[in-house]
């Protein structure tokens, strides 16, 4: 089973005065770059990121949706075109502050699947399905992302992966919580410090 990964850094951060959200620390550590390290650690060959060059150097490839901002569907749209060929694709948000715990269960849950899903994704709290905390059958995405017009631009995540069958695994308000504003990013930095 051969593993990929697609991290979407795209957004506009307009709920934190357009700051780069990816490049937010939490323990010493980027938000992209704890994605990437949790994504290779879980045994990612390529790893894509869906976004404007953040880290020149980053041992990633980068593309972005065109035209820009179009949203995480036409990023993804957009990332697939370099990703080759994986059984398997993580999708990620690149503003999660456990990435490491939210990837090693989503790898954990790929043998216990049916054999006819085609992923699974964290549900939070409400078991609302986080369809960016997900790992998905590369054949299958492909197939959803063709459906979508104009390769995605302004299509939701709810547009591209609904009619996929996909297991929602309940995960602790931890594993699924991101950081939208600069609140957020200062309970992740405390509750970084209190684990240590």
């Amino acid at each position: 089973m051969s593993l990929g990964a697609i991290l979407l850094a795209g957004g506009r951060g307009s709920r934190v005065a357009g700051a780069v959200k990816p490049l937010f620390e939490v323990g010493g550590q980027t938000l992209l770059g704890a994605a990437v390290t949790a994504v290779t650690d879980a045994g990612a060959d390529a790893v894509v990121v869906a976004g404007p060059d953040l880290v020149p150097g980053l041992d990633v490839t980068w593309v972005r949706e065109d035209p820009p901002f179009g949203g995480p569907a036409a990023g993804t749209v957009a990332a697939l075109g370099a990703i080759g060929d994986p059984d398997w694709i993580f999708l990620l948000a690149c503003d999660l502050p456990a990435v490491g715990a939210a990837v090693s269960t989503l790898a954990a849950a790929i043998p216990l699947l049916p054999s006819d899903a085609d992923g699974v994704c964290l549900g939070d709290g409400s078991s609302r399905p986080q369809w960016l905390i997900g790992l998905y059958r590369t054949s299958a995405l492909r197939q959803a992302a063709s459906a979508l017009p104009s390769r995605g631009d302004g299509a939701s995540m709810r547009d591209l992966l609904a009619d996929l069958a996909i297991t929602v695994l309940a995960a602790d308000d931890a594993r699924t919580s991101d950081i939208d504003t600069w609140e957020d990013l200062a309970q992740a930095r405390r509750m970084h410090e209190e684990q240590r």
